[in-house]
């Protein structure tokens, strides 16, 4: 049994720090979000119902000081919602 939670445990570590390997990038991704979505005049209730998100999720995916990972789904509707190519949030240059 020691043995098992050891693993989990570890498991859990490893899942942990793979997430915080990519903080930065979901941190920039959200800073394109907001950026384009101020671009467009929308506010963040207006980008979550053309999203079809809640508004608290587009507040944690925009905030600067908060990261928060989300599914391929959450992008791609942000990116379509917002009228832009995907693409877009990902160039961090």
């Amino acid at each position: 049994i020691i043995k098992l939670h050891l693993a989990k445990y570890t498991f859990y570590k490893e899942v942990a720090n793979m997430k915080a390997e990519f903080k930065d990038n979901y941190i920039k991704m959200g800073l394109k979000i907001a950026y384009y979505r101020k671009l467009k005049s929308l506010t963040q209730e207006e980008l979550a119902e053309k999203a079809g998100l809640s508004v608290s999720s587009i507040g944690q995916i925009e905030a600067p000081n908060f990261y928060k990972s989300f599914t391929f789904d959450t992008f791609f509707s942000i990116a379509k919602a917002l009228d832009i190519p995907p693409y877009k949030i990902l160039d961090f240059d």
